[in-house]
């Protein structure tokens, strides 16, 4: 009997030992089949961060675009009106009758009087770049260019064999109909090496038109700008508007017809 007792004890203590690994087992298990599920949390994590970049991206970005758009009128010359004098528009858009400006003489042409110190100091400075340089054209009266424009649409009819009206379309390329030629505002003026249009050294050109705007003037028909001014190139019309608006529509490259349109849309 006692040996049959102490057979059931062990045999009892063997299997309270096995149930007690099992157990063990079990929690092992338990625990591990948890820990992935943490690890899928901490990885999703991250994953919202392109969300929430992309957001803030598109956020800044609009308000970028608006920035842009309120910042357009901002950037403008601080004291610039469209109604300016010396941004008058002249143009086939804006014909406009005889001006009559107060004239002053320079060298060979004259020109308003309000400019006669700045075309002075800009042409004694184009001349230290080549001293070819000088003044071939200044103002012109509505009358003086209604003589010009016939000229020159009688000499494309001879010349070409063509009719008025498409002798017209040629001649407006390089020069205006009456009442829309700049020179009758006394603001502009050609100026180059030669007599001939186009004609200049290119190089002399870049470095005259460099410093243009420090006397207020700027290259009035570049090749980019046709499509807003409807004239062809001309590498010696240069047009007088004021320090700051040359300084700023060189900077930005824009025509005056495209200048005006930004300060009559930001209200100025």
């Amino acid at each position: 009997m006692p040996q049959r007792r102490s057979r059931k004890r062990k045999v009892g203590a063997e299997i309270a030992l096995l149930f007690l690994l099992f157990l063990g087992l079990c929690l092992c298990l338990l625990l591990l089949s948890r820990q992935p599920a943490g690890s899928h949390r901490e990885e999703a994590s991250p994953s919202s961060l392109p969300v929430l970049q992309t957001t803030v991206f598109s956020t800044s970005t609009s308000s970028s675009a608006a920035g842009k758009t309120a910042s357009a009128s901002q950037d403008l010359p601080s004291e610039a009106k469209s109604s300016d004098w010396n941004l008058v528009l002249v143009n086939r858009d804006n014909i406009t009758e005889e001006m009559n400006p107060n004239l002053a003489t320079i060298e060979n042409i004259t020109l308003d009087s309000r400019i006669a110190d700045q075309a002075t100091q800009f042409i004694a400075a184009a001349r230290a770049i080549n001293a070819q340089e000088h003044p071939i054209s200044g103002y012109r009266s509505v009358a003086y260019q209604t003589t010009l424009y016939n000229q020159y649409v009688q000499q494309e009819m001879t010349t070409r064999g063509i009719t008025e009206e498409e002798a017209k379309k040629v001649v407006e390329t390089y020069s205006q109909p009456p009442g829309a030629s700049e020179h009758q505002t006394g603001l502009a003026m050609d100026m180059s090496t030669v007599d001939s249009l186009n004609q200049s050294d290119a190089t002399v050109v870049s470095a005259v038109k460099k410093i243009a705007p420090e006397y207020g003037f700027v290259l009035r028909f570049e090749k980019s700008y046709s499509a807003s001014t409807g004239i062809e190139y001309e590498d010696w019309h240069w047009r007088y508007v004021g320090v700051e608006n040359a300084k700023y529509m060189t900077e930005k490259q824009i025509s005056l017809e495209e200048y005006v349109a930004q300060l009559k849309a930001a209200g100025k």
